[in-house]
């Protein structure tokens, strides 16, 4: 193997000679990751039970994150909140129900391991709608966060985000494709560690010979639903039924990953897939399958086509709406692009300023994947925690339009 510049990032294909086959390349960064598969700790699912106050929680459900729950008064209850594993990026999160025998009002306290701060405001499900906690009633404090809330014999469901997990992201996918089936492919392309099914929307109309190739990601860290938002969105958008989206389709192939990491989502994780794993640090060896699958599949859909990768929105969330591209651009597929893109956005959305932060990447992350594997246009694509959900749809919708049109034209 060739040694590696400091600067350079090279890659290389290995040919399988007996069938004839190619492997998806190995993309070199600067700041390697180790992504080899760690121990995560399960929750117990149960539910905490305070007969005596009348008073129960439960962790029993999809997207779930309690660990235990101590009781310091008739009206006070402490949340353990642990992470799956060691070492990770500080951004607790939780998902719990509770409810109670007769009406009342109850103070939870969070509680986190010794370093670990609050993040997520509250988000609370009660008859099948979500709304944010009354900032009268959630104190955010370093140390020991705290919500009133009134209860009853009907659970609610209390979150750092609301729950968008793997059930609930593909019966959307599948209302959003119902009668686009000659153009839009959703398909499994393999399965996760815990043996779920992961999945991809494949969408082109006409030959798929030689179109233009754009990838979009979203949720590879559990958490981050505002991000998942803007794809949907997104991806909405182009699959509306429009003389713009019909050129568009024409000309470029779209794969879109609704959920890159549905056994950490389930999991109700902070931040890794169940081997332990930011995927998000895996472009580089694939030691995961949900990011093995992804890169053989799109690999498999280039040679076989002579397509070529030309973006890649990656659809995060942080704490403020901010897109991190790569400083390189002359020599990618679009160089134009991006001030295009950015200048259009700010035109078509009120009272918008772009909050873009380049620089090319040193870990292992997707933007960089793009660029140094397949000299591709490669966008993080990040979302704020509390950004309002009416603006996340109408920035979703007009990056969209914005992107159709500058291609097309």
């Amino acid at each position: 193997m060739k040694s590696i510049n400091q600067f350079q990032i090279k890659y290389f294909v290995v040919f399988c000679l007996v069938v004839g086959c190619i492997s998806t390349p190995k993309i070199y960064f600067k700041e390697p990751v180790d992504t080899e598969t760690k121990p995560i700790s399960f929750q117990k699912k149960r539910v905490f039970s305070f007969d005596e106050s009348g008073v129960y929680f439960s962790n029993d459900f999809e997207g779930a994150r309690l660990n235990n729950v101590n009781q310091l008064n008739d009206s006070t209850y402490v949340l353990s909140i642990l992470p799956e594993n060691k070492p990770i990026n500080p951004s607790p999160f939780y998902a719990f129900k509770v409810w109670s025998s007769s009406s009342k009002k109850v103070l939870l306290r969070f509680k986190y391991p010794e370093k670990y701060k609050h993040r997520y405001i509250p988000k609370i499900k009660s008859n099948g709608n979500w709304k944010i906690a009354d900032s009268l009633n959630f104190k955010l404090d370093d140390n020991l966060s705290s919500l009133i809330l009134k209860i009853n014999q009907t659970p609610k469901i209390i979150s750092g985000q609301e729950l968008h997990t793997s059930s609930i992201v593909y019966n959307w996918v599948d209302q959003l494709v119902k009668g686009k089936e000659s153009y839009v492919r959703f398909k499994k392309i393999g399965k996760t560690k815990l043996n779920r099914p992961f999945k991809v929307l494949d969408i082109y109309k006409g030959l798929p010979k030689n179109k233009p190739v754009i990838v979009l990601l979203t949720h590879q860290h559990p958490p981050e639903v505002t991000g998942y938002f803007a794809f949907k969105a997104f991806l909405g958008t182009i699959l509306k039924e429009n003389e713009l989206s019909s050129s568009f389709l024409d000309n470029y192939r779209i794969l879109a990953f609704p959920l890159m990491n549905p056994d950490g989502v389930d999991l109700g994780h902070w931040r890794h897939n169940a081997g332990g794993v930011d995927t998000n640090r895996d472009w580089s060896f694939y030691h995961q399958s949900e990011i093995k699958t992804t890169v053989n599949y799109i690999t498999k859909v280039l040679n076989k086509n002579n397509s070529k990768l030309v973006l890649g929105l990656d659809f995060h969330s942080t704490y403020y709406d901010v897109f991190y591209t790569n400083e390189e651009r002359k020599s990618t597929a679009l160089p134009e692009f991006l001030p295009k893109w950015f200048s259009a956005l700010e035109e078509r959305i009120p009272e918008y300023k772009v909050n873009e932060k380049a620089s090319n990447s040193r870990q292992p992350v997707s933007k960089g994947w793009f660029l140094y594997g397949h000299k591709a246009v490669g966008v993080t694509y990040e979302i704020g925690d509390d950004t309002p959900r009416d603006r996340i749809k109408l920035i979703g919708k007009e990056s969209a339009q914005a992107m159709m049109k500058i291609l097309v034209h």
